[in-house]
């Protein structure tokens, strides 16, 4: 019994298995889209409760593999007021978790996202000097959503997509912002005890998936258009409204 709770096999194996690999890719490939396939996937072996904090403990390795790297790409003047923005949000959204419908609320974070996807995907740009108020209101956005459904990315993504930047700048930008969110939702797990000896196991397994994900995303990144890459972003954008969908509800 202790055997197969520390090493997972079977089914559980198997939905590990393929929920770090495809993770692992989408991440390496455009910097996020990681943590909206692998638990919703791994959940369903795992269970919520050791899903997302092992989602976070393997994000320790893309932070390695590839904050470094964005570092010297990513614009400052981005980084630092989408992810104050983030910081900002992420209490008031756990804050409406707890005190509103929470069914009637994963129904609309659902519709922000998609409404966010709309506007870049329909040729909108965000020109010109703006200011700071602008990236710091969309992390908050993020920040808001992560709060209620664990989903940070979309919104900062979509502000990002509508800037028109390089690929580049966009997946090093998003890189930064999403290390900011991963070390500060890990942090609370810890403080939470929702990390501890059972998940040794299932991280021991899916890590070095994860991490060759990460490694063949990052080669086929350097390989795909602007417009292929946008297009893969849009596709994991309305991949993370369907799943935070309550319909998905009893499978997990």
């Amino acid at each position: 019994m202790l055997t197969d709770l520390l090493f997972p096999a079977g089914a559980t194996l198997a939905w590990l298995v393929v929920a770090a690999l495809t993770s692992g890719l989408a991440r390496g490939f455009s910097g996020f889209g990681a943590g909206l396939i692998f638990i919703p996937l791994a959940a369903m072996a795992l269970g919520m409760r050791q899903a997302a904090p092992l989602m976070l403990l393997l994000e320790l390795l893309a932070i390695v593999s590839l904050v470094r790297g964005a570092w010297h790409v990513a614009p400052r003047r981005e980084v630092v007021p989408l992810s104050l923005g983030l910081l900002l949000g992420t209490p008031l959204g756990i804050w409406v978790l707890a005190s509103a419908d929470a069914l009637a609320l994963r129904w609309g974070v659902a519709l922000v996202i998609l409404a966010l996807l709309g506007l870049p995907m329909s040729g909108w740009r965000l020109r010109g000097n703006h200011g700071p108020a602008v990236p710091v209101a969309a992390g908050a956005v993020g920040g808001l959503l992560a709060g209620i459904a664990t989903i940070s990315g979309p919104p900062a993504m979509a502000y990002l997509l509508g800037r028109d930047l390089p690929k580049q700048q966009v997946r090093a930008i998003f890189n930064l912002y999403l290390s900011v969110g991963d070390l500060a939702a890990l942090l609370g797990c810890l403080v939470a005890g929702l990390v501890g000896p059972a998940l040794l196991g299932p991280l021991l397994v899916t890590a070095p998936l994860y991490g060759f994900g990460i490694w063949a995303g990052s080669r086929m990144f350097g390989l795909a258009s602007e417009v292929t890459f946008r297009r893969t972003c849009y596709g994991l954008i309305a991949v993370a409204a369907l799943l935070s969908l309550p319909i998905w509800d009893g499978m997990r």
